[in-house]
């Protein structure tokens, strides 16, 4: 990915994740008490990794998957224990810390490497499933649909991914991320119109074989994030 604005925010989000706020989001991720905006945030995270999950096999032994963006792992750890082997990326070296150490001896049918790094590598090779919660949500709608389709490229079975909807919400507060504490804010969300998303990711990968085939939004207070399956025909 040569993009000027994708080079740019992708180590805006490095340098937050990774230092500026990883103790707020690593506890975040965790089972520790939070209250307020977490609490929302952390909700809407749950349903939305329930709903992603939920449009894979329940049965993944032998899929290669790629969970972009993995965080600390949560999506990571329940693919493989439906037999998943998953290759878990992210940006942020102190999350894949908390990751590994989530992971580190526990006996799972499939498994999982963790990589720090950009999940558009094409190093990371091919895939059955892609799987991007929330890690494109930063990126404006012309660096989605190129990250989609170098995915598009490398994966057999399904993308699945989220991005922030253009909401009257979602206008006034100018990024979800603007409601924690100053120290604590992400880079902006980008949100996209859905209905011209659509447009764009339809146009660009119909004639690879690839359609879209449901889209689902989840709102959990300060938390709004719309899921889509791209799936190959």
């Amino acid at each position: 990915m040569n993009s000027a604005t994708y080079i740019e925010r992708r180590g805006e989000l490095e340098t937050y994740f990774d230092r500026t706020a990883a103790n707020a989001w690593a506890k975040l991720m965790s089972d520790a008490p939070v209250s307020g905006v977490r609490a929302t945030v952390r909700a809407g995270r749950d349903a939305m990794r329930a709903t992603l999950l939920g449009w894979l096999p329940d049965d993944l032994s032998g899929r290669r998957i790629l969970d972009a963006g993995c965080g600390a792992g949560q999506l990571s750890i329940e693919a493989a224990k439906r037999g998943a082997d998953v290759v878990a990326v992210d940006l942020s070296t102190t999350l894949l810390k908390l990751a590994r150490e989530r992971y580190c001896g526990k006996d799972y049918r499939g498994s999982i490497e963790f990589k720090a790094g950009d999940m558009f590598n094409p190093e990371l090779g091919r895939f059955d499933h892609v799987v991007a919660m929330d890690s494109l949500i930063h990126y404006n709608a012309h660096d989605i649909v190129r990250v989609i389709e170098g995915f598009a490229a490398r994966t057999s079975q399904s993308i699945l991914f989220t991005f922030a909807p253009k909401t009257p919400l979602l206008a006034a507060m100018h990024g979800v991320g603007k409601f924690f504490p100053k120290g604590d804010r992400a880079p902006a969300i980008q949100p996209v119109a859905e209905n011209r998303l659509r447009a764009r990711v339809s146009d660009t990968l119909r004639l690879n074989g690839w359609r879209i085939a449901q889209s689902r939004r989840v709102k959990s207070g300060f938390y709004i994030s719309n899921a889509m399956e791209l799936a190959a025909e």
